[in-house]
């Protein structure tokens, strides 16, 4: 969010699938020499870079005329620096980035129409929810989603047996339990639940879902915030685990998820909440002996609902090659290609046949099973067509969430911040 990982794709299979891709490996500039097509992959974790690098490789292999360069790119600073590159005309080829971002791009045209370009089994294979993700007003599919990103809760099940407290079984796990066992889990100096907290917004928009809290309706182009019951419904149940429960671990609650993690290795909290990505961490750094176990998805009063917000891969519209890049695209998003790319960051494919060969190489060991469960009902959530939303997540919604989790403002307070504050970007 390691150890290598080999994506067997064969050059019979390549060739195959580029046969129904308009002919990409055939293309080469009037010069006669191979087109090179710019890739800018955000791929940070060592074991999903192994995987891209092993699928340019695979690719540039099988298509001496159009030849894959990758170039490094960076989660933390991707949205300003692809600004600059659309505004000054260096955008790369092909784009990784995610559903919710890149719609402000999408909107202002800086994004190609994918839509003619992709094969039926590519389209079949993804959910209708999930295209939603990548669909602009206009009808354009403007990225493929690649792979999701579910919050679990992660258990120490030695600790559970400690303390005399049953494991939640099943399809799911209501808040209501959720903050019970919680409850049972605190005494004599440990707690029952470590949650980082210190970047909260994208937790509390992704589970609002299963409570139906929307917070944004989008129509013609133009976007409003309604910030209600459904919508504090999250917020209100963390913070009253911290402050009424009082089992969630303080120190935790000011912490990214990664640096609150060592707390749950250490024993200081019985369950930890966090994206299904920190699996990998688990499997890596956990003490040797330690009993970790995923818990069944959590439930609102409209189920498991989540925001599906996918990885994504875009095309530039300013490319001279969108043909030939969407073909890299679609290749990419082969099921062999997609399973060891989840595997590398502990997500979810997006497609069918990618879950299916993840499934089938795991076993469903390593909590897969769990974390596979957890991604069915991902689905578009209206902040993702949102215009502004990333500006308002930013300035607005996490620092509003900060006070209140701090304890520093009330829940009344927290609505008015988020509601105004998005009136006052516009």
């Amino acid at each position: 969010m390691k150890k290598a990982i080999t994506v067997g794709v064969g050059l019979l299979a390549v060739t195959g699938l580029l046969a129904g891709c308009s002919g990409a490996t055939d293309s080469a500039d009037s010069s006669g020499e191979p087109i090179t097509l710019t890739f800018q992959s955000l791929a940070w974790q060592e074991t999903t870079i192994a995987a891209t690098d092993s699928i340019v490789a695979d690719w540039n292999a099988a298509n001496p005329d159009v030849q894959v360069d990758i170039t490094q790119g960076s989660w933390d600073n991707v949205q300003d620096q692809l600004v600059t590159q659309f505004q000054g005309g260096t955008a790369p080829d092909i784009i990784h980035y995610e559903s919710a971002a890149i719609a402000g791009f999408a909107e202002q045209g800086y994004l190609a129409d994918l839509s003619p370009y992709l094969g039926d089994d590519l389209k079949n294979g993804i959910t209708d929810d999930i295209w939603k993700t990548v669909t602009s007003s206009d009808g354009s599919i403007v990225g493929v989603p690649t792979l999701l990103q579910s919050y679990v809760v992660f258990a120490n099940a030695d600790a559970f047996a400690t303390a005399g407290v049953e494991l939640p079984v099943g399809d799911e796990m209501t808040w209501d339990d959720f903050a019970t066992v919680s409850s049972e889990l605190t005494a004599d100096g440990t707690y029952g639940v470590g949650w980082g907290l210190k970047s909260p917004t994208a937790t509390v928009m992704n589970m609002g879902l299963g409570f139906d809290g929307t917070f944004f309706e989008t129509k013609d182009g133009a976007s409003t915030i309604a910030v209600g019951d459904a919508e504090l419904e999250v917020p209100e149940r963390i913070h009253a685990m911290a402050y009424d429960d009082k089992s969630i671990e303080p120190v935790s609650m000011t912490l990214s998820g990664t640096d609150a993690l060592p707390g749950f290795f250490g024993g200081d909290y019985a369950m930890f909440f966090g994206g299904n990505f920190y699996s990998q961490q688990m499997t890596e750094s956990a003490p040797e002996g330690f009993n970790w176990v995923v818990l069944p998805p959590l439930a609102g009063s409209a189920g498991t609902a989540q925001a599906a917000n996918p990885q994504t891969m875009s095309v530039a519209a300013e490319s001279e090659h969108v043909e030939e890049a969407a073909a890299f695209v679609e290749f990419f998003a082969d099921a062999e290609n997609l399973s060891a790319l989840g595997q590398g960051d502990w997500l979810v494919p997006t497609t069918e046949d990618g879950r299916a060969a993840l499934l089938s190489e795991t076993g469903g060991d390593g909590g897969w099973a769990e974390i596979l469960k957890s991604g069915e009902a991902l689905a578009m959530a209206p902040f993702q067509s949102a215009v502004g939303y990333v500006q308002w997540k930013d300035q607005i919604a996490t620092p509003a969430l900060q006070q209140y989790f701090a304890n520093a403002i009330t829940t009344e307070e927290l609505q008015a911040q988020l509601q105004d504050g998005f009136a006052s970007i516009g």
